[in-house]
C-alpha cells in the first residue's frame, strides 16, 4: 500500500549559514558599531546577546530574514523563552530550533486527517506521522489538506512509497 511520512526537520547546515550571514551583517552595519551583539549556536539552541531591547528585536528580525533567504522556514524558531539579563546592561535570549513533530501537533494532524473522511490511515510514529492509503490520489489529497492547516511547524512530506 502507498504511504508517506509527515516530518518536521530543519537543515542545521543552513541554520549555520544563516547565522554566519547575520554575523557578517552585524560586523558591517553602522548602527552596530561598538556594540556587543552576537549569535551562537550549540546543538538546537541559538543564543542571542544584544545590548538593549531594540537591538534584540533587530536580531530577531535578522534571524527570520536570513532563515527565509536560506530557504529555512522561520516557523522552526521558538522565541517563547523570555530574554534574560546578562553582564552589564545586555540581554541574552535563547531561541530553540524545533526538530520533529511533538505529540500535541501530531494528534492534531491525525485528527484533521481522520475528520476529512479521506480513506487513509494516519499513525503517530515517534516524532513523525505515517499516512497509508490504497490510492496515490488519496495521499496527495492528505498532503494538500496538511498544507492548508495552520500548524506552527514547517512540515515536509518524505518517504513516499508506492
Amino acid at each position: 500500500m502507498p504511504s508517506f511520512d509527515i516530518v518536521s526537520k530543519t537543515d542545521m547546515a543552513e541554520v549555520d549559514n544563516a547565522i554566519a550571514g547575520i554575523q557578517r551583517e552585524i560586523g558591517t552595519r553602522f548602527d552596530f558599531k561598538g556594540s556587543k551583539c552576537s549569535l551562537e549556536r550549540k546543538e538546537q539552541v541559538i543564543t542571542i546577546v544584544a545590548d538593549n531591547d531594540s537591538r534584540l528585536e533587530l536580531m530577531h528580525d535578522f534571524l527570520r530574514t536570513y532563515f527565509t533567504r536560506r530557504k529555512v522556514d522561520p516557523k522552526c524558531l521558538d522565541f517563547s523563552a523570555a530574554p534574560q539579563k546578562a553582564s552589564g546592561d545586555s540581554l541574552r535570549h535563547e531561541v530553540k530550533v524545533k526538530q520533529g513533530i511533538d505529540s500535541a501537533v501530531a494528534k492534531t494532524l491525525v485528527k484533521e486527517i481522520k475528520d476529512s473522511k479521506i480513506k487513509v490511515q494516519a499513525s503517530i510514529q515517534g516524532d513523525e506521522v505515517r499516512v497509508t492509503g490504497k490510492k496515490r490520489d488519496e495521499l496527495q489529497e492528505v498532503i494538500a489538506l496538511c498544507r492548508n492547516l495552520e500548524v506552527e511547524l514547517p512540515l515536509q512530506y518524505v518517504n513516499f512509497r508506492d
